[in-house]
């Protein structure tokens, strides 16, 4: 089973709190442990995974499957 089908399973809450969870907690721990090398690595992380959880949201099961529709329809 892939990581991406695994994902396709989640609700639409999951999968934002799924993006979300780790943006806040690096956060949270930037605000107790200040400003260090290890906070700003996992803000940077977490800020990553999120911008790539927006990016990749239109590519989501339903839109794949419309995606794949329309390139039936246009490959005749």
């Amino acid at each position: 089973m892939l990581p991406a089908t695994i994902l396709d399973d989640l609700s639409p809450y999951a999968r934002v709190a799924t993006a979300i969870a780790p943006f806040l907690a690096a956060i949270v721990l930037r605000l107790i442990f200040g400003k260090n090398r290890v906070t700003r690595l996992l803000l940077s992380i977490s800020t990553t995974w999120f911008a790539i959880n927006i990016l990749m949201a239109p590519y989501s099961a339903s839109m794949r499957r419309d995606l794949d529709h329309l390139w039936v329809i246009v490959s005749r």
